[in-house]
């Protein structure tokens, strides 16, 4: 079984990675005005957020190709298995090493974090194979954009939040809420990109079920109501916020503009400008955070 770091590098999709890294590191950043940052635990953290993210790519493009949703018609980036990369048997033995270092770094949290990290780690690893696989994958029944809203949006930044801390407030819940959605937005933009081959494929994406139209105006939703959850959490709770509710405005319109003009393929890039405006969102408001608390 020879070994391709290009093939492998592919089969992650490091630009998602975006989306697993910033909500680590907003919830922790968040964490800041109630104690002390455990840099240990900020690292496993992210470490296992991020090699969740890489086993839910993986195990996406292995089930993906195995039900026949991916095609040489794909319109999205070059699929592993599908194309021939890399191998059934190769993938399997590498989502099974990837699962096993969330694992590991899971059980580091779980000991700092007690019986609700564990209940967040077996739901999280349910979602890694519940996502395209098993009797009702989830990406094929309209929820992929709720099951990143969740996992993106509240179990990450919650979850870091709470390791840190020991509690919840209502500001990292705001807060994980528009971060998540932007997440969501990210899924979207796939989904709208690929309605022809899912809709071939029996795929039954929230794109597929709500059309192309209706799709794009549900984007331009969750953008919006990102920012509006934000700028309420900024009027009620902290002013500090208001400078992201700024650096957000214009990319965020770019965003929705983009998203009613872009067709086919060239969703792709939007796709990777979403996911760097999601990264910015988490960044932003971790950054003036952590200079406003010092």
């Amino acid at each position: 079984m020879t070994f391709h770091f290009n093939h492998w590098w592919l089969a992650i999709r490091p630009k998602t990675l975006l989306a697993s890294m910033g909500p680590i590191l907003l919830g922790t950043a968040l964490a800041t005005s109630e104690t002390t940052i455990n840099y240990v635990i900020f690292y496993a953290a992210l470490l296992c957020a991020m090699s969740l993210q890489v086993s839910v790519n993986l195990a996406n493009d292995l089930f993906d190709s195995l039900s026949g949703v991916d095609t040489k018609h794909r319109l999205g980036p070059t699929r592993a298995v599908q194309s021939g990369l890399i191998s059934l048997t190769a993938i399997k033995v590498g989502l099974a090493l990837v699962c096993m270092l969330a694992l590991l770094s899971g059980l580091y949290l779980i000991a700092v974090g007690g019986w609700w990290i564990f209940l967040l780690g077996i739901l999280s690893f349910i979602g890694v194979f519940a996502y395209s696989a098993g009797p009702f994958p989830l990406a094929s029944h309209a929820l992929g954009e709720v099951t990143v809203l969740i996992f993106f949006g509240w179990v990450a930044v919650l979850g870091s939040y709470y390791l840190q801390t020991g509690t919840i407030s209502w500001l990292a819940f705001g807060i994980a809420t528009s971060a998540g959605l932007y997440s969501s937005a990210i899924m979207l933009i796939n989904n709208i990109r690929d309605i022809s081959t899912d809709r071939h494929a029996k795929k039954y994406t929230l794109a597929v079920v709500l059309g192309d139209h209706k799709a794009r105006y549900l984007l331009a939703i969750f953008i919006v109501a990102a920012l509006i959850i934000h700028a309420a959490i900024a009027m009620q709770m902290s002013a500090i916020l208001w400078f992201t509710f700024m650096i957000m405005i214009t990319p965020s319109y770019y965003l929705i503009a983009k998203g009613f003009k872009l067709q086919g393929q060239a969703l792709n890039q939007l796709l990777a400008e979403t996911a760097k405006v999601g990264f910015l969102y988490c960044f932003s408001v971790a950054l003036s955070w952590l200079y406003f608390s010092l």
